[in-house]
């Protein structure tokens, strides 16, 4: 039988960042389109005029009309083990993370209380359309073997570490310099490589870790070959202060982690809200990588994260939910509230930009677009499948709509999990919406 597999549908990817290459560059689409999928990766694309007849006999070929085909969503920044605490009331960073984020970790030293997280974490990941995420485990190495093991079952190009935090937090919730290493190198020796599975160093940040602890984090990345490095940076003002007042020999929050080996290509550093020129320009010429997490930023209050400028400097960046200070899994949202941290700065996100930074820039931010993040033949056949008639509303402004451009903002701003008709990883069905 063969393992050949085409889907039809209108098709959109990018090629390059719009702003660099220009709208029309930045693109491929095709209005009746043809994915052709075999063993598991992209083996062609094009109109369906040409490439039907091409097609061996007995070709399976799925149609989904109304619908549009894109590659699946890179998530740069989320924390698995507060899927239960999302939409918790009331408070901005430093006290969220007492009165919600740490009591809830604690229960994830239980591993068979780790695994169901992480089921019902990547069961929602799916149903959003997002296919690669670099994830937060807690503390607990547990976490981690749990998420992986979950992330295995169902063959998901998926990037996580354990926090590392040995101080200014709960003794519940602390390791030590030594046992972060210890354990880090374990979870390392076990998961990084692993089918399509990577690992990242995961100090919470700066503030909860000692220099000690951050030296051996330091150590650990450049021990192994490809690991990634996970943290936050310049999120709320008062943190920043914070980080001043524990590390005074240092020039700023980014400094810390540059004088402990924590920056360069494979670390991606959480929010950047409030950046100087002087690490923007850091950030860009060691080739490290910031995720815009407009939900988060927005519910706790932290600030506008500044697209234009962090990007001026040569930055990578991706779009990040940062579930669960973030509001949504869904990326669509994220772009919704993309959209409106732009325009309270007087400046516009273009529709095209927005795909970009959910699938193709989210992968240079992580350094795998070499493998996922558009459509081109030899990446992995990890796409998803939006819904023109998702909702009564949605249905009614893509009938109004006149251009793709128009569409695809309209799905950016009324889209979320309803949109996602269904979800491929590696060429196999991973969510389908109930009809």
């Amino acid at each position: 039988m063969s393992s050949t597999k085409a889907y039809r549908a209108a098709l959109l990817h990018c090629l390059a960042d719009p702003r660099e290459a220009g709208a029309e560059q930045s693109h491929e689409y095709f209005e009746d389109g043809l994915l052709v999928v075999e063993e598991g990766k992209i083996a062609r694309i094009g109109a369906a005029s040409d490439l039907l007849p091409t097609l061996a006999a007995g070709t399976e070929v799925v149609e989904y009309p109304d619908a549009l085909i894109t590659p699946g969503f890179v998530d740069t920044h989320i924390h698995y083990p507060q899927t239960g605490m999302i939409a918790s009331y009331g408070e901005q960073l430093l006290d969220w993370l007492e009165t919600y984020t740490f009591p809830t970790e604690r229960a994830f030293a239980d591993k068979a209380h780790a695994g169901e997280v992480a089921e019902i974490f990547l069961t929602e990941l799916l149903r959003n359309g997002t296919t690669t995420a670099l994830v937060f485990g807690s503390v607990h190495k547990e976490s981690v073997d749990a998420f992986f093991e979950a992330c295995e079952k169902r063959n998901l190009r998926m990037i996580a570490g354990k926090v590392l935090m040995d101080r200014n937090a709960p003794d519940y919730l602390t390791d030590t310099a030594e046992t972060g290493y210890a354990d880090s190198k374990e979870l390392i020796e076990r998961w990084h490589g692993k089918g399509r599975l990577h690992y990242a160093v995961t100090p919470r940040f700066a503030p909860t870790s000692t220099p000690e602890q951050l030296t051996l984090a330091g150590q650990l990345f450049k021990e192994f070959p490809d690991l990634y490095m996970h943290t936050h940076l310049s999120e709320n003002r008062k943190e920043i202060e914070w980080v001043r007042a524990l590390f005074p020999e240092r020039k700023g929050y980014l400094d810390v982690y540059d004088h402990h080996g924590l920056i360069g290509a494979r670390s991606v550093f959480a929010h950047g809200v409030h950046l100087c020129d002087e690490e923007c320009q850091r950030l860009g010429e060691t080739g490290s990588a910031v995720a815009f997490c407009p939900t988060s930023n927005l519910f706790l209050g932290s600030g506008l994260f500044d697209l234009e400028k962090v990007e001026d400097f040569g930055v990578r960046v991706g779009l990040g939910t940062d579930v669960g200070a973030g509001t949504s899994f869904s990326q669509l949202q994220s772009l919704n509230e993309a959209y409106k941290v732009m325009q309270l700065q007087g400046k516009k996100l273009d529709p095209l930009k927005s795909l970009y930074l959910a699938t193709l820039g989210g992968a240079r931010a992580l350094y795998l677009d070499d493998r996922i993040g558009n459509l081109q033949p030899g990446k992995d056949a990890d796409f998803v499948v939006l819904d023109y008639k998702a909702t009564p509303l949605i249905d009614y402004r893509m009938r109004q709509a006149r251009t793709l451009v128009e569409k695809l903002f309209a799905l950016t701003i009324l889209g979320d999990d309803r949109a996602v008709k269904e979800t491929y990883a590696a060429g196999v069905s991973v969510h389908r919406k109930a009809s």
